[in-house]
């Protein structure tokens, strides 16, 4: 039996988002994605706010913005969609401070959605997810090389910082650790979800290019990028899938008019009977209202297009499958 595991790129559930769905029932966020989002095998996002009534805003440095979605009814909404994990290693998860983070933590917890990339030690942050896909055993480790002052230590609540550099003898510490405790469970398959690089770039850098293959040389199946807000190409290295960057799922921000933050995909995986990736489909999406859609015909040409522009320099050729674009992987 084929199974199937989505991956989306930022899901940002606070300010306008937050607003608008006080006066919405929690599955409205997903607008008509849900049923699809419903019918996966599992489910992992990049949650890009935190999940807390109290905190105040992060000034210890400057910060232009600040995140935090209302529990209430933000939990009910992973619960609709099925989410099955979440990645907490990015630059918004402590805008509201440690009281907030902990908040989130506590809140994942208690309605059992797995999560990796922040805790209240470094230690906890670098510890993977373990969730079931079917009968399969998922684990993802959650890292990130934005806001360095979010870091966990080894006394204080923060992300799974690392800076993006094979060379690095500390980053590669950090990541072997990571990935050792993922390993320790024997999954059938292994994501790194990467929070990675500015705003706004179209294109990873080669510093990108070079981690990526080290760690699928290191036995990781799926990389799983996001932070620019836009998408990026993908890559398959060794039969594996590099989601350089999945782009923005759901929030409230201005849309550049060339570069359509507001478009992306859902990003399926069909999952071999071992675990290892066959396929990707790339699902056409676009915010509108506070809500992820399925893209209209002239946003879902757009994107085909683009992906096909952005991913044809590392090799990567898609088919048609009605709405979707489909690459086959290498099993």
């Amino acid at each position: 039996m084929t199974l199937r595991l989505g991956l989306t790129g930022d899901v940002m559930l606070g300010r306008l988002v937050d607003e608008q769905q006080l006066a919405r029932v929690p599955g409205a966020v997903w607008g008509d994605m849900l049923d699809r989002l419903q019918t996966l095998d599992g489910l992992c996002i990049n949650l890009e706010c935190c999940l807390s009534a109290r905190g105040q805003q992060w000034r210890r440095t400057r910060r232009t913005f600040h995140f935090r979605a209302t529990p209430d009814w933000a939990v009910p909404a992973l619960e609709a969609a099925g989410v099955d994990c979440c990645a907490l290693a990015n630059n918004h998860v402590l805008d509201y401070e440690e009281p907030a983070l902990l908040d989130t933590l506590d809140e994942l917890d208690d309605a059992g959605i797995p999560h990796a990339g922040a805790g209240r030690t470094e230690s906890a942050a670098l510890e993977p997810a373990f969730f079931p896909v079917g009968d399969r055993t998922v684990a993802v480790v959650s890292l990130t090389d934005n806001t360095p002052e979010y870091a966990a230590t080894a006394t204080t609540p923060g992300t799974a910082y690392v800076e993006i550099d094979v060379d690095d003898a500390e980053t590669r510490r950090t990541v072997e650790t990571a990935l050792g405790q993922a390993r320790s469970r024997d999954p059938d398959l292994l994501i790194v979800s990467l929070h990675w690089g500015p705003n706004m770039e179209t294109e990873p850098p080669e510093a990108f290019q070079q981690f990526a293959h080290w760690l699928v040389d290191d036995g990781v199946d799926v990389i799983h990028g996001h932070s620019a807000h836009v998408f990026q190409g993908v890559e398959v290295y060794d039969g594996r899938p590099i989601l350089y960057d999945t782009g923005d799922f759901v929030d409230d921000y201005a849309v550049d008019p060339s570069r359509r933050n507001d478009r992306s995909f859902l990003f399926e995986l069909s999952l071999t009977p071992s675990g290892s990736p066959a396929e990707l489909r790339l699902y056409p999406t676009e915010i509108a209202d506070f809500a992820v859609h399925e893209a209209s015909d002239e946003a879902a040409s757009w994107s085909r297009e683009r992906m096909r522009s952005l991913s044809e320099p590392f090799g990567t050729a898609f088919d048609r499958a009605g709405e979707a674009l489909v690459c086959a992987l290498g099993g």
